[in-house]
């Protein structure tokens, strides 16, 4: 996501940091650069004109310019106005105070309200909560089927009633929900476009009737300012309370998604960013500025690690690596946790300095090459996971054969895996595994001190 418009903004910070001195003149340079990459990502051309001016107001002034490090100050300048211009907030779903609290989802035909209802069903569960899908829409042939598919696949109830209307069903589901026990409800209704009357009236007395206290519009990010433009005219016949942006891995531009909050004052509160059930992310202003402009998403990876990792698994598997016990099967384990946090080039994105070092295509062949290592490590017998030093020849000829690849990559799977347990093993027992930098915790002898008063007592020597 944001592809484009991270090449283009890096590349003109890239151009300000080689300044030997900024000057307004090449400030201003910059800035016609930033908004012609702001129009190019599809951004609302009026949000782009303020998004300039608001940067300029705070850029050209004795303070940046004067500045040790003007370059990195135009860096947080921007930072923080596309913090300003995304909405400042957590995306928190209100709990209502009596009964269930309802949350209704409308938005275009084909925007992905069932597929987004399921994804934030499972959210919410995550979240500690108990949800109950209803379906709503009786417009779309097998939208009810799409809908019950998905809550098997979750294990959430789906509330669904046969030949009534959309706003019979959502009262008689908020009414179930609160006799169950459910505290939240998620409306799932039909698509429809805003000039459809007969559509939005139907819309407006589910409102009138059920009173959802949760109004959001689901809304394609690759669709760009028609998601805007769409956004802005439900607002303002239904009063939204967010907007849920989906296939936003597949918007290289992000235009939605930097628009739609100026443009309707509604805040994005979740994101699509995967066809999985789980791939459905909370949307925090501050931590997308930081991805857009290269700088990673830190605290968002340690979410993920702490959604997916297994704190029992994770503390059985330090105790294998201090005692060099670590086997193939500990390790494919490791790749499926990896996994499980999401694709290779989102979590690389998310590593300060080190998603703009690789290419796209490099990141998709890391994909292909966990792939191969799972594969090869999945034809082998639980004895050759255990101890990979009983695997010869005629047993890396069935593994290659039975996952698809040649001996000698097998041949190089055993290496790095013996040459890991190796590396590891010095750093437990506190020696230091060739090409190791200089002041690495736990080294024996690596400290900056230590080789410091190595050289004082050698240039001693020499004197």
């Amino acid at each position: 996501m944001f592809e484009s418009l991270t090449e283009s903004l890096n590349a003109v910070f890239h151009k300000l940091r080689g300044r030997g001195k900024l000057t307004e003149k090449n400030i201003q340079d910059g800035l016609r650069e930033i908004r012609m990459a702001l129009l190019e990502a599809d951004v609302n051309f009026k949000v782009a004109k303020d998004f300039i001016k608001d940067v300029t107001e705070k850029a050209i002034g004795s303070e940046v310019i004067k500045s040790i490090t003007p370059g990195q100050q135009i860096v947080k300048i921007v930072h923080d106005s596309l913090i300003k211009l995304m909405g400042e907030g957590v995306p928190t779903i209100p709990a209502a105070s009596d009964g269930p609290t309802v949350i209704m989802l409308a938005g275009l035909q084909g925007s992905g309200k069932t597929t987004t209802a399921g994804k934030l069903a499972g959210y919410l569960r995550r979240k500690g909560h108990n949800p109950l899908l209803v379906a709503a829409d009786v417009q779309r042939p097998a939208a009810i089927e799409q809908l019950k598919v998905l809550g098997q696949q979750l294990d959430i109830p789906v509330y669904s009633e046969d030949n009534s209307r959309a706003v019979a069903i959502c009262g008689h589901a908020v009414q179930q929900a609160g006799q169950d026990g459910r505290d939240m409800v998620i409306l799932d209704t039909a698509g429809r476009l805003h000039i459809d009357a007969e559509m939005m009236a139907e819309l407006r007395e589910i409102n009138a009737k059920v009173k959802p206290h949760e109004k959001y519009l689901v809304a394609d990010a690759m669709t760009g300012q028609d998601a805007v433009n769409s956004a802005k005219e439900f607002n303002d016949q239904l009063e939204l309370d967010g907007i849920i942006l989906t296939k936003l891995d597949g918007d290289a531009r992000g235009g939605a998604a930097l628009s739609i909050k100026a443009v309707t004052g509604k805040p994005i509160k979740f994101v699509g960013v995967g066809e999985k059930l789980d791939r459905l992310e909370e949307f925090h202003p501050d931590r997308m500025a930081s991805r857009i402009l290269g700088m990673g998403d830190v605290v968002s990876l340690v979410e993920k690690a702490q959604e997916t990792v297994d704190m029992e698994q994770a503390a059985a598997m330090q105790e294998k690596i201090r005692k060099n016990t670590l086997n193939l099967e500990d390790f494919l384990n490791q790749l499926q946790q990896v996994r499980k946090m999401g694709p290779l080039k989102d979590l690389m994105k998310m590593i300060p300095g080190l998603g703009g070092q690789f290419a796209e295509a490099e990141l998709e062949g890391g994909e292909e090459e966990i792939g191969r290592i799972e594969a090869i490590i999945r034809s082998m017998t639980p004895e050759e996971r255990e101890s990979p030093e009983v695997i010869q020849s005629s047993r890396r000829r069935r593994i290659a054969a039975g996952s698809g690849v040649e001996p000698h990559e097998v041949n190089q799977l055993l290496k790095q895996f013996k040459q890991t347990k190796s590396m590891l093993k010095r750093f437990t027992s506190g020696q230091a595994p060739p090409g190791v930098p200089v002041g690495v915790p736990g080294a024996k002898g690596l400290s900056g001190i230590g080789r410091k008063k190595r050289r004082d007592k050698r240039r001693k020597r020499k004197k």
